[in-house]
Order: structure tokens, then C-alpha cells, then sequence
């Protein structure tokens, strides 16, 4: 571990909402939210409300009656994310990404070159304000847990620096949900047992921590509750999946609304493996229930693909085979994720398919007709509005009434 605060945790604040009031001045300083029925992203004047990713749109507009609802434009985002690690790379030589808007850097030997890291720190914030127009936050400590927490601290627009002998002041008294990896779940198991503040998880033994939350969670935890956190910085490295989700909220949803959910992901993630040039094998379908429990189920393809058709495919049998489960127990988010990624020299599907899915080449269409006229000039069938719902997946505890038609 490193004796100076030479990790830098930079990152990007209310992304893609920050990209749309950038790209629209009647936008600025307004509420501004990404995505219609379900937020994707929230920029701080809409956060003041209440408002955050993965809340329904009704719920937003209730909140704020005047947020402003756009729709996403993915390329104006990742044509900003390239250029953001740009200026990374510029000002760093060792840059680990880790989303489209966020990244390490670390800085240690470059004071000779680059000056403090508290200096490469705001110059680079003034770099991407000047050259982007985009706010960036950015968090520098010894160790990257303790980076990325200070960026989180900073936000929004702001810089803060963590020194060595400053750690545990700046660590201890932030609650327990601050820390990296504590969900809403491990929050509840900790309150429970009195342990509110990171504070007070350091000072409870390790073993106390086991039979509250499991061994590697303990483990974990206790850990980076004293700053303990080995891991360095590594460039270039690779996503080993890329996802996508959407929080459907409370209320029943029918199949014909969770299949046009099921197909908006699985046209995103596509869309972006083939913009990233990858392909891949596992095709993996993540809920959350009403009762706040989780579920995954996987399916491997015989080869790598891209193409929407044949991920879709796969994801619809596993949403399928989740039927009884969401029956049971309501559906409040899906996810899609594609892990055991390779290289594809056109990023579009390696097989042919067989089993009635759109040819590749319709989807090659399909992305250059959205590069250039924007992601709604085409949209999937089954993401329109139905005349006819079918049968609605309830909340546990309800009724179940027939629909006319």
C-alpha cells in the first residue's frame, strides 16, 4: 500500500443527465431526468426533490411536477466517455476504468512532471469542465476504497483530498452505507445490530461481524473499515460483462410490459457489445422480487454473439422459467448482463441463427439508423404500447381478476 494519497477516483456527476443539460441550454439548472417511464439518470436540481436512477417516472413527476423528462441518446454519452478518458490517459499513465464515466488514476512519481496530486487533481476537474463542459468529482487517498469514497463525499463538482493522517477522521464518523459494497440488505443486518457508523464496525471484532453477515462479507468489510485495501491500480483493464437494468417499481406488471422491459435491455446491451466490438457466450437474467429477495439464472450459447435476435432468445427462455417464482413474488427490477466476452472484428453475431432471429445485418442497420438520426428513430416491436395486455404477474397477496378481451 502506498504511504502517500496518490490514488484519484475521478467521476463524471449525473452523467448522462449532465451530457443532456450540456447539450441543451434550456436544460440547464433545471430538473432534468433521463428516461420516461423509468429514470435513468437524475441531475442534482432534479436530486433535490428526492428524485435518483431506477424510480418510476410517475413517482418523479409527483415529487417535481416541472422535472424535465428527455430521452436517452447513448451515443452523445459514449462519444463523452471517450473523450473523458482522453483526458484520463493525458493526465495519467495508469487509468483502470470502471463505467463509462468513471475511472482510477494513479499518480504517485509524476509530482516532478505534474506537480502534487491535490494538483493534478484540479487540473484535471478544470480540463474536463473546459474541454467537455462536464462537472467531474474527484476523490485522492492512499488506497482505492478510500478514493472512491472521497469522490462520493465531493459531489457534486468538488475535489477532496484524503490524507494518510486524516483517514480515520474522514473515515469513522460516515455511516455504515457509505462504505463500498454495503446495499441496503447488509445496512439492515448492521443497524440491526446497533453497528450504524464505520466507526463502530472497526471497533467490533472480526468474528462478531461473522455471524452477522457471513465470512466474506465480515471480512471484507472489516477491512476497508480500517483502510485496508491492497489493491492497485490496473490499466487497461477489461469488462468481464456488459448489463443493463431497469427498476420497475410496486405495482403488477404484465407479461406484455416485462417483455417490452426484457427487450429495450437486451437491444441496449447489444447495441453497446457491438459498438465495444465484443461478443459473448453467457447470457445472464438478475431480478429482484417484491419481497426484496434476489434471483439469477444463466444460459451459455454454443457460441459467441451480438446479435439482438439470439440474445433475446435466451433471455426470454429465462424469464420464462422465472415465471412461477415472479408469481409468487412480485417483480420489482430485471437485469441483463453477457459475461464470457471475446473479441469480434465486426462485433456482430459469429453464428448463424436458426431459430428465427433477425438476421445480423438488421441490426447493423438498425445502429447506423440511430448513430445518425438518434435511438428512437427505430424502435423494437415489442417496446411499443400493446392494444392488448396480457395476463398481469401479481403482487403476492392479491387477487387475481379476469381482464375483458
Amino acid at each position: 500500500m502506498s504511504r502517500e494519497a496518490a490514488i484519484l477516483h475521478a467521476d463524471a456527476d449525473a452523467f448522462f443527465a449532465s451530457v443532456e443539460q450540456r447539450d441543451d441550454p434550456s436544460l440547464r439548472g433545471r430538473p432534468t431526468v433521463v428516461g420516461g417511464g423509468v429514470v435513468m439518470a437524475a441531475s442534482y436540481e432534479a436530486r433535490a426533490y428526492g428524485i435518483h436512477g431506477g424510480m418510476g417516472g410517475r413517482t418523479a413527476r409527483r415529487l417535481c411536477p416541472h422535472v424535465k423528462s428527455v430521452e436517452p441518446n447513448f451515443s452523445a454519452y459514449t462519444e463523452a466517455s471517450k473523450a473523458l478518458f482522453e483526458i484520463f490517459k493525458r493526465t495519467s499513465p495508469v487509468v483502470e476504468g470502471l463505467s463509462m464515466e468513471e475511472a482510477f488514476l494513479d499518480v504517485r512519481g509524476l509530482e516532478h512532471i505534474s506537480g502534487t496530486p491535490r494538483e493534478i487533481a484540479a487540473r484535471l476537474r478544470r480540463d474536463v469542465r473546459r474541454e467537455l463542459d462536464l462537472p467531474l468529482s474527484v476523490g485522492v487517498a492512499r488506497t482505492k476504497v478510500l478514493a472512491k469514497m472521497a469522490s462520493r463525499a465531493a459531489k457534486p463538482d468538488g475535489l477532496l483530498v484524503v490524507a494518510p493522517e486524516e483517514e480515520t477522521a474522514f473515515l469513522h464518523p460516515l455511516p455504515v452505507e457509505a462504505l463500498w459494497g454495503v446495499g441496503e440488505t447488509t445496512a439492515e443486518k448492521l443497524h440491526a445490530a446497533g453497528i450504524l457508523t464505520v466507526g463502530a464496525l472497526a471497533s467490533r471484532d472480526e468474528v462478531v461481524l461473522e455471524s452477522i453477515l457471513g465470512a466474506h462479507a465480515a471480512r471484507h468489510l472489516h477491512a476497508i473499515a480500517h483502510n485496508r485495501d491492497p489493491r492497485r491500480v490496473r490499466p487497461g483493464r477489461r469488462r468481464r460483462s456488459i448489463g443493463s437494468q431497469s427498476a420497475l417499481g410496486s405495482r403488477p406488471r404484465s407479461r406484455a410490459e416485462l417483455e417490452a422491459v426484457l427487450v429495450a435491455l437486451v437491444d441496449r446491451v447489444t447495441r453497446r457489445m457491438r459498438s465495444a466490438r465484443r461478443a459473448g457466450r453467457t447470457v445472464t437474467l438478475r431480478l429482484r422480487f417484491g419481497d426484496f429477495t434476489r434471483a439469477s439464472r444463466s444460459r451459455t450459447l454454443p457460441h459467441p454473439a451480438a446479435a439482438t435476435g439470439s440474445i433475446l432468445s435466451a433471455a426470454r427462455l429465462l424469464l420464462e422459467k422465472s415465471t412461477s417464482m415472479i408469481e409468487r413474488r412480485g417483480i420489482t427490477l430485471i437485469g441483463v448482463a453477457i459475461s464470457n466476452l471475446t473479441e469480434s472484428e465486426s462485433g456482430e453475431q459469429l453464428e448463424l441463427s436458426l431459430d428465427g432471429a433477425p438476421d445480423p445485418a438488421i441490426d447493423a442497420a438498425i445502429d447506423e439508423v440511430r448513430d445518425r438520426f438518434g435511438p428512437d428513430a427505430i424502435r423494437r416491436p415489442a417496446t411499443l404500447s400493446r392494444e392488448r395486455s396480457l395476463t398481469p404477474w401479481l403482487r403476492p397477496g392479491e387477487e387475481r381478476r379476469s381482464r375483458p378481451g
